[in-house]
């Protein structure tokens, strides 16, 4: 599994002020956790307006010096991608395009130039659907639209758009037959989900992320966009690859283990095996 580390995006307070404030050391300890949580991709989101290109840019750069990862560039503004795109050390990731045609001129041709993986949103300039059928309709353009311009379907995350239960109970459901119908279609797409949307406007949001994410990997999920730091969910992503049989030998799970990502004492771990039954 391919996690993009979330933290350091400027729509939260303390990381916002820390962009303005130009606060190198704040976000580079932000970056630096989350490596070490085991982020794949560090997402960077300047999240501000006007000043976007080179706060994108700064954030780039600033993260880059702290950790040897590729970044996840989040960002809807061409500016600030084409400002950023050519100071990325390593091949980033886009977040995103979509079926907004604004992204689709804007941003596509960047993706293409540079050869970028991308995320691709299950939405277009009438939103995001609650009918599975036409959200399948609006990946399906996407998709071709991005064939378009050369780029390679292995290089395209889809994200099927998990909206919060509490305004639309079907919610969770959707985004899992979603995610199944686009394997099935395009079996070389990749798909990633923004985990915290689902449970947004509830109490123990975690637990609703935790099994939504569960059912996200038996669907097929290939990258989550969470807080590595977050033991709670990172257990539960390893657990479930276990079970699901997409972690050879054990070897995902027993590494986490023993690098004290999540287990404690006096669990069921410290049990003795079972007796074979005759």
């Amino acid at each position: 599994m391919e996690i993009i580390a979330e933290k350091i995006n400027g729509t939260r307070k303390e990381v916002g002020a820390a962009v303005v404030g130009r606060d190198t050391a704040f976000i580079q300890q932000l970056a630096r956790l989350q490596a070490a949580a085991g982020a794949t991709y560090i997402d960077v989101n300047a999240g501000t307006g006007k000043t976007e290109p080179e706060d994108l840019v700064w954030l780039t750069e600033t993260v880059q010096a702290a950790v040897d990862l590729p970044l996840c560039l989040d960002s809807a503004n061409p500016a600030a991608l084409g400002a950023a795109l050519p100071r990325a050390a390593k091949l980033p990731l886009i977040n995103s395009i979509s079926g907004e045609r604004s992204r689709l001129e804007g941003v596509l041709p960047l993706v293409a130039e540079y050869g970028t993986p991308v995320i691709a949103l299950a939405a277009d300039d009438n939103g995001i659907s609650k009918e599975l059928d036409r959200r399948i309709e609006v990946v399906r353009a996407v998709i071709a639209a991005i064939r378009d311009a050369g780029v390679a379907d292995g290089l395209v995350y889809v994200d099927p758009l998990v909206m919060p239960l509490a305004g639309f109970h079907q919610s969770g459901a959707l985004a899992l037959a979603a995610m199944r119908a686009v394997k099935a279609e395009f079996p070389e797409v990749k798909l990633a989900v923004g985990l915290s949307n689902l449970s947004y406007g509830l109490p123990a949001r975690g637990l609703i992320n935790r099994v939504f994410l569960a059912f996200a990997v038996e669907a097929g999920l290939d990258a989550v966009l969470v807080d590595p730091n977050d033991r709670a969910v990172m257990q539960e992503l390893v657990a479930a690859e276990l079970v699901l049989g997409r972690d050879p030998f054990c070897r995902q799970y027993t590494q986490s283990y023993r690098a004290g990502r999540f287990g404690f004492e006096g669990t069921a771990s410290a049990a003795p095996a079972p007796q074979a039954q005759h």
